[in-house]
């Protein structure tokens, strides 16, 4: 049997792997960008391909995904920052409907 420990690191792996996976699929960006990215890895304002019509896109991809709902409020410039802040939103709403 798994610790919790051990469990949510999978989980956590999981999540940001997925996410790594869904932007590189919705800004088609190269796998090695993608695989690039880490916690302090700037997005919105540094990625040429995130630009303000591909946040939509990505948000709906990002729901679809990880089933999850998104409402507008829930979203501004912070959750865009960087990989890291948008794993963190991406996590508290997949935690948050468990």
């Amino acid at each position: 049997m798994r610790s919790q420990t051990t469990r949510e690191s999978v989980d956590q792996l999981s999540i940001t792997d997925r996410l790594r996976q869904t932007l590189r699929d919705v800004l088609a960006v190269p796998d090695y960008l993608a695989a690039s990215l880490v916690a302090e890895t700037a997005l919105f304002g540094a990625l040429p391909e995130l630009d303000s019509m591909a946040v939509a896109t990505l948000l709906t991809e990002i729901e679809d995904r990880f089933h999850i709902v998104i409402d507008d409020d829930d979203v501004d410039a912070d959750t865009f920052e960087t990989f890291g802040t948008l794993s963190a939103f991406v996590e508290g709403k997949a935690a948050a409907r468990s």
